[in-house]
């Protein structure tokens, strides 16, 4: 209607009186206002989340649960924590070592705002791409991740601790940030708080720390399990670098003069690591194998896991692990005595089973007792495997044939050819296996036991001699590489953890992929057999214990480099007899599809015997140890493994 007014709109858009492109292209205003808009919702959200978060009591992780490990069958294992520390007040802690921690972990500290945007925003990039969600933080920061106790690895979280460390630095002085920081920072050990880790690294109070004292336990903040000089020899020269980076650091910030740098040249050595009591036997090891794989699973780290609150359900069989730690103490006793005969010293035994079926680690030996020799020796990669590899080299030859064959019949120089490998496999030749490297190429031996579950870092260099076993893996990964035969071609990765809870709540990651296709089963069948033949003559040894039934098994013999002996044994099928006693030769078929040396539900299983001197960069040899008899040690792994199948 005419002389009638147009309504005015609030959002002109598309925009009146354009045409085209510019119709559809906001104006300036458009663009002011949404920005306007944008930043006052943002700026509302964040001042009711910074209203209904509230700042963590720092007291509540002294009053932490324990963490819990439980057995295979539900009942408890081991309780690890409660939180081991103790709140101590600034003036107690030497101010060279408030410096000191100040320049390794956030020089700016007492002059920032509690908060570092970049660090963040490191996070978010990460937490974008999947990477990990922790970025560079403040000590403000670490504080509020200290005293913030969920395990949950969010951007919910990161957002979380970004409005606490805000509130914190405007409510708290910087100095009670500070004395809140190092008495709520792991520092490994089981030690949380810097009262904590004085006495489990030093024996002393913090008070009495000296300044070269004190920059090894800042380098620890970077994270003890890899800067804790008592972990291992990669570990100490990490500690080295960094604690003489921090000396350094305090003199280029003006915190410590040249002339008294100089004086501190030594390294401080900590203590030696010590475990709990309750930790003791069997114990400590299978609970670090069990955090093993809960950190690979989930992301958490030790510091996380210190913390205590969670419920952790292992694998372990509770009397197979008894079992298996009575046969090595059995034969250790009878076999080793460094008292009588010095080549014994230094001796040590590990071994693991690995259900077939599923990779459930059901038992392990990693050593003595775990509070006197900490290295877990079922889980060591310094092990070399020796004649126990052979078998994947026959693998590796008969799956070739397969590919090239298939269901058509082999030729007879074909045939010849598997049939002296497998003789040479009975008959501990290594002339065969080299000539089978040449053949199949180094290349192809090392996918298939890569793909049977060996660790790549585990594998020598592709040399010659490779095929004869110069590769190094642990017991836990050799007795899982062999259930590759045993499950008839079908690899499952090892596993520890089969559930895990914090605050009853189910935490991700310990769902089970499918078994993976390795080898043909009638591969699996072939070299299963010649396992059994290698059983038979093994344990119908001098120190071996005949059982008239086929045992799979793989082993080390006196013509090996022999700093390590090796016997991994899968139990016989249910089958019935598939070798006679007398002859020594098959008398009936072999097992069923899928079935190989065992059931699936029986562990194969890995022992190995070497020796070990606390520092040295070397294995010793195995030569006397066992006295006379005893096959350069080789014939010791065996009777272990008759004695664990005997044991009640």
């Amino acid at each position: 209607m005419e002389g009638t007014k147009k309504r005015r709109r609030y959002l002109d858009y598309p925009r009146q009186g354009k045409r085209g492109l510019r119709r559809w292209l906001p104006s300036w205003r458009l663009w002011l206002g949404c920005c306007t808009f944008g930043v006052a919702c943002l700026a509302g959200l964040f001042a009711v989340v910074y209203a209904k978060v509230d700042i963590p009591n720092e007291n509540a992780l002294a009053n932490k649960e324990a963490t819990v490990y439980y057995w295979a069958d539900g009942s408890q294992m081991v309780s690890v924590g409660a939180v081991n520390r103790q709140n101590v007040t600034l003036d107690k802690v030497p101010e060279h070592v408030q410096d000191a921690v100040i320049a390794a972990e956030n020089a700016t500290f007492y002059s920032d705002s509690g908060v570092s945007l970049t660090g963040i925003g490191r996070a978010v990039v990460n937490m974008l791409s999947g990477g990990d969600t922790q970025g560079g933080s403040t000590i403000t920061q670490q504080y509020v991740k200290n005293t913030y106790l969920s395990p949950d690895q969010t951007a919910t979280r990161k957002v979380k601790e970004f409005i606490i460390a805000l509130k914190v630095n405007n409510q708290k002085s910087k100095r009670e940030i500070l004395r809140g920081y190092l008495n709520t920072s792991w520092f490994g050990r089981g030690s949380n708080g810097i009262q904590a880790a004085a006495h489990a690294y030093y024996g002393i109070d913090a008070k009495d720390l000296n300044p070269s004292q004190g920059a090894l336990l800042a380098s620890l903040l970077k994270g003890a399990e890899q800067y804790d000089p008592g972990l291992g020899k990669a570990n100490h020269e990490r500690a080295v670098a960094r604690w003489k980076w921090i000396l350094d650091r305090l003199v280029a910030t003006g915190k410590m003069s040249k002339e008294e740098r100089a004086r501190y040249q030594e390294f401080p050595e900590p203590r030696p690591v010590a475990k709990p009591t309750s930790q003791a036997g069997q114990i400590g090891y299978l609970v670090d194998i069990a955090n093993k794989f809960v950190k690979s699973a989930t992301g958490l780290t030790d510091k996380d896991l210190a913390r205590g609150g969670y419920r952790i359900r292992t694998t372990f069989d509770k009397e197979r692990t008894r079992r298996l730690e009575k046969a090595v103490d059995d034969v250790r006793g009878r076999n080793i005595d460094p008292e009588k005969r010095p080549e014994d010293t230094y001796a040590e035994f590990g071994a693991a089973s690995v259900r077939p079926k599923d990779g459930a680690i059901v038992a392990l030996y990693g050593g003595a007792d775990a509070t006197r020799h900490f290295s877990n020796n079922a889980d060591t990669s310094a092990v070399p495997a020796g004649s126990a590899f052979k078998p994947f080299v026959l693998a590796a030859s008969l799956q070739q044939d397969a590919e090239e064959f298939g269901d058509q019949p082999r030729p007879a120089a074909v045939e010849k050819r598997s049939g002296d490998l497998r003789g040479a496999l009975m008959r501990a030749e290594n002339a065969p296996f080299v000539q089978a490297g040449q053949r199949l190429g180094l290349e192809r031996i090392r996918d298939l036991a890569l793909g049977a579950g060996l660790r790549k870092e585990s594998l020598a260099q592709l040399e010659q001699t490779f095929p004869l076993g110069t590769s190094a893996p642990s017991a836990i990964r050799l007795a899982s590489a062999y259930t590759t035969f045993a499950n008839g071609g079908l690899h499952a990765e090892p596993y520890a953890v089969s559930k895990m809870t914090y605050g009853g709540q189910s935490v991700q990651g310990f769902d089970r992929t499918d078994p993976q296709r390795v080898l043909d089963p009638e591969v699996a069948r072939q070299v299963t057999w010649a396992l059994e033949g290698v059983g038979w003559r093994t344990l119908g040894s001098p120190g071996g214990k005949p059982t008239g039934r086929p045992v799979a098994a793989g082993a080390t013999q006196p013509g090996d480099r022999m700093k390590s002996a090796w016997f991994v044994g899968s139990p016989p099928s249910d089958t019935g007899p598939l070798w006679d006693a007398g002859s020594r030769v098959r008398t009936d078929r072999a097992p069923a599809a899928g079935k190989g040396a065992g059931d699936g539900d029986e562990p194969t299983t890995a022992i190995t015997l070497f020796r070990n001197k606390p520092g040295a960069p070397q294995l010793l040899p195995l030569n006397g140890v066992g006295g006379p008899g005893s096959g350069l040690g080789t014939t010791l792994p065996p009777q272990v493994w008759a004695a664990y199948q005997g044991a009640s």
